[in-house]
């Protein structure tokens, strides 16, 4: 692994809710190298979200940060003003939301949103244009002095998503966060995105946080994948190492449920029996216990800790010190 551009350490987030402090992310650690593509991989609610809101500083009112460092070149986000880190969204990290369709502004020409983002710039209205175009072309958009003129709703979803990819990567940032881009398009424009985001990758030289629950995605695209389970890291090494050799059972789950792996025709799909515990009162030992397959009397009463299964791969399970 080269350089780390971005460094989470023993990241833990709380939210304060009316049954008590729920604990969204617990002792978070994760390496973002430089030039590389990092994917962030789990079911609903393992707390995603709430890790991108950390990095970008943008919690909820109810949540806190209890523990932790976040390094991003050289600076711990978390102890950066608030006008510091607004300097810092947008230009040195940017993001892709979700969906493109609400990402941006109905009412405004995609020409007054792509040259309105670039207040902080010191350049005539022109420049900011011609850098606009530039960026609408590679990105994929056809004929882009024309269609820079149109509204949001007369492209389509996959171009939307196109031209927010456009707009995130204008300022050239270091870290790009990917927040789930290609959940709320078909399978066709998913592939179009997914080698769009490698050819960026590519021709600007950022880091990328791809956050995304398709195992086939993350496959395609990652150098690196890092599993979580109910707001922790379980697993993490190279694509190829966690996709070949999965250590966690919660990961070895995952991978039997993806649908791309089934081999013969069926009419049930495989899912993770059991549901995501409650992460107000938790139990003290491993978080995934009460789902696993091959739990261990300790894990009903301790924590695994992180062991190495591989140079680079890691998994938190205490099968790897039985």
């Amino acid at each position: 692994m080269t350089e780390p551009l971005l460094t989470i350490r023993n990241l833990s987030v709380d939210y304060r809710i009316d049954t008590g402090r729920l604990q969204a992310l617990r002792q978070i650690n994760i390496d973002v190298p430089k030039g590389s593509i990092v994917g962030v991989v789990g079911e609903s609610g393992c707390g995603k979200s709430t890790l991108i809101s950390s990095i970008i500083r943008l919690l909820p009112h109810n949540a806190s940060v209890s523990n932790g460092t976040i390094e991003f070149e050289g600076a711990n986000l978390l102890d950066l003003s608030e006008n510091e880190m607004r300097t810092m969204r947008g230009t040195r990290i940017s993001i892709v939301f979700q969906d493109p369709m609400t990402s941006l502004n109905p009412v405004l020409s995609i020409e007054q949103q792509m040259t309105h983002i670039q207040y902080r710039d010191q350049r005539s209205t022109s420049d900011k244009l011609n850098k606009s175009l530039a960026m609408l072309e590679s990105v994929g958009i056809a004929d882009p002095r024309k269609r820079i003129t149109q509204y949001p709703h007369e492209y389509s979803g996959g171009m939307l998503q196109r031209i927010s990819i456009a707009m995130a990567l204008q300022a050239q940032p270091s870290l790009l966060i990917a927040d789930e881009p290609t959940t709320a398009l078909d399978a066709t424009l998913e592939v179009q995105i997914i080698h769009l985001l490698k050819d960026i990758q590519a021709e600007f030289g950022c880091s990328i946080l791809f956050i995304s629950h398709h195992l086939g995605v993350i496959a395609e695209l990652c150098d690196y994948v890092v599993v979580m389970y109910a707001g922790e890291v379980v697993e993490q090494g190279t694509v190829r190492d966690v996709f070949h050799n999965p250590a966690h059972p919660y990961t070895q789950k995952l991978l039997e449920c993806d649908p791309a792996g089934i081999q013969t025709k069926t009419r049930i799909l495989p899912v993770i029996p059991g549901e995501i515990p409650d992460l107000v009162n938790l139990s003290g030992g491993c978080i995934f216990s009460s789902r696993c397959h091959c739990v261990l009397p300790d894990c009903e009463t301790h924590i695994p800790q992180r062991r190495e299964v591989t140079s680079g791969h890691s998994a938190n399970c205490h099968l790897l010190s039985a």
